[in-house]
This record gives structure tokens, sequence and C-alpha cells, in this order.
């Protein structure tokens, strides 16, 4: 394998000008830079990325740490922060931590020894304490883990009231929310309190029902499905707090007889790509996923270059009327 002296020897220059090509630095003449690229691709060199970030105490590597990758919202959000970050001059490590503390924790771990520049985080099962001993850039979206830690999130109280709105306002007087676990914490709980706070508003009856602790378990949707229409049958509206439930919501529909949107209106949140490709198609609620991946990478950037940041930056939504309702 080559070695950055054998580049300087056949190149003909010395091993400092090799190292100023390879990061960048002092001027260089553009004949000297062509014949040092050229030379490295003759002899396939691969220059030691560990050693030259330990050099530049900078590694242009981001930890992503999220709590499902198979999941569409994650994923699709997971592709918008690689895409950006790599426009920026970084590459992604994905860590998908599957909610398990002790996997998180090791992931944590293994992002310090490889001297991440950042980590971008969208799992949380670790004490805040932990995150706070790292001393380096974090920005969590859809959480919020400190009082000094960025935040990044949709305006998740607007959702609720936007879903709440929309169903009354297409008649329906008995509305069904299925949300993730309230004990979570997590920025999206906004979303149920917002629906509680229109259907006391309005009257309405409704009825609540939570998943369990692991919220992106997709197997235990059809059971609460089961549940909701065996005990209330009447039902007439839905609002998920994910698109996928609501998809399951359709699903179940169909498969009991229900007709939608005659029977039963059925809302979700996030848009992600399934929503349209569902039939009838899903109405629900938009949130800005390539803007909010654009925006953590951002917010590391901000801090990696010592600048004031926003402690917590919420994005629009939009309802996006379709089929289901």
């Amino acid at each position: 394998m080559a070695t950055i002296h054998d580049v300087a020897k056949r190149a003909g220059v010395s091993v400092t000008t090799v190292s100023r090509v390879l990061n960048n630095r002092g001027y260089i003449s553009e004949a000297t830079r062509s014949k040092v690229y050229r030379t490295m691709e003759e002899l396939d060199y691969q220059p030691n990325e560990i050693a030259r970030s330990l050099l530049r105490k900078q590694s242009n590597l981001i930890g992503l740490i999220i709590p499902n990758v198979s999941h569409p919202f994650f994923a699709e959000f997971a592709d918008r922060v690689e895409t950006y970050a790599y426009e920026c001059g970084f590459k992604i490590v994905l860590c998908n931590s599957q909610l398990d503390p002790a996997k998180e924790r090791d992931y944590i771990d293994m992002l310090k020894r490889n001297r991440v520049d950042g980590i971008i985080m969208g799992s949380h099962t670790m004490e805040v304490d932990e995150y706070l001993k790292l001393h380096s850039p974090i920005v969590t979206f859809d959480r919020q883990i400190g009082g000094d830690i960025p935040a990044v999130s949709s305006d998740n109280y607007l959702g609720g009231e936007l879903a709440a709105k929309h169903l009354i306002a297409k008649g329906c007087r008995k509305i069904a929310h299925i949300c993730g676990n309230l004990e979570l914490k997590l920025m999206a709980n906004l979303r149920t309190e917002a629906f509680m706070d229109v259907l006391r508003e309005h009257a309405v009856e409704s009825v609540v029902i939570e998943t369990d602790m692991n919220v992106f378990d997709q197997v235990q949707y059809e059971r609460i499905m089961e549940k909701l229409f065996k005990q209330h049958p009447d039902v007439d509206g839905l609002f998920a707090t994910s698109d996928i439930i609501a998809a399951t919501a359709v699903r179940h529909c169909g498969a009991v007889g229900k007709r939608i949107p005659d029977d039963v209106k059925v809302v979700g949140y996030d848009d992600v790509a399934v929503a349209n490709w569902i039939v009838p198609a899903l109405t629900t609620v938009r949130q800005p996923i390539g803007e909010m991946g654009r925006m953590a990478v951002d917010l590391l950037r901000k801090q990696m270059d010592g600048e004031a940041v926003e402690r917590c930056s919420v994005l629009p939504v939009e309802l996006i009327e379709r089929s289901t309702t």
C-alpha cells in the first residue's frame, strides 16, 4: 500500500507539499497540485483519514441517531440530512438505536471515538446529563433534552389544531385520536394537546388511545384499530399522529366494511411518500421534512463555528387534503 512518502518521491516534491495539497493549506501552484493528484491516482494512494482528522481537529463526520431507520419519517429525514450534509462537505454516520438505551450509549461512545464533529439526535432514551457530558455540538429533532441543546421541530400544536378542525368541519361528531405514548415527553405530544383543546372547545366527543412505549412497533397498530372499533363502532373521524398509523386505520376500515370517507374520515401526520400511495390517498398534516434536515445540519455548523443559535426552531406545517376526508 502506497504511503505519503511514496507519493512525494514519485511526484518529485516534499512530503510537506503533498500534505498541503491533501489539506488544502498554503499556496500550491496548479501544476504542482495536479501532479500530486495524478501521482496519488497512479499509486492508488488512500489518505489516512483518522490521522488527517487529528491534524485538522475536524473529521467532517456527523453522527445521526434515530430510533427506527425503517420508519418512513425517519428514513426520509435521514435522506435529507445526508444529502444536505454531503453538499456541505460532511459524511453521515447513521445509528439505529431502536429505543434501546444500551445501544444508544454504545453508539454515542463510538461517535466519540471517531471524533465526529457533531451529533443530530432523534432518539432519546438516555439521561440528559449524559448528553451534556459530550462537549460536542448536538442538535435534536422533535425532542428537547436540555435547555442549552438546540432543537428542531415542526409546529406540532398547530398540526393538531389543523387536523381536529378539519375533521369537525367535515361533520365528524365522535373523533378518535391514536398517538404515541405520552409518557415519553416528546414534542409530538403537542399534537394531542391541541387535538383535545379543539374538541373540548367544540363539544365534540373524543376517544384517545396511546401506543405502548415502543411507539414505532407497527404490529400493535392493528390491535389498536380492532379495539377502537369494537368498543366505539360509532367513531366517524380519526386523527393519527403518524401516516403509518393512519394507513393502518384505512386498511382496517376496509377490512371491516367501513367506507372511507363516507363512514370514517381519517387524517394522518408527516406526509411521507406513502400518504399519497395508498388508496384512498391520505389527508395528512405535512411536516417540512427536508427543511428540518437542512436546519439540523445548519445548526450544527453554526455551533462548530462558534455562532449563537436558536434554542428551539419551529417550522410551519400545513394540512394536505386528499381522499380520506
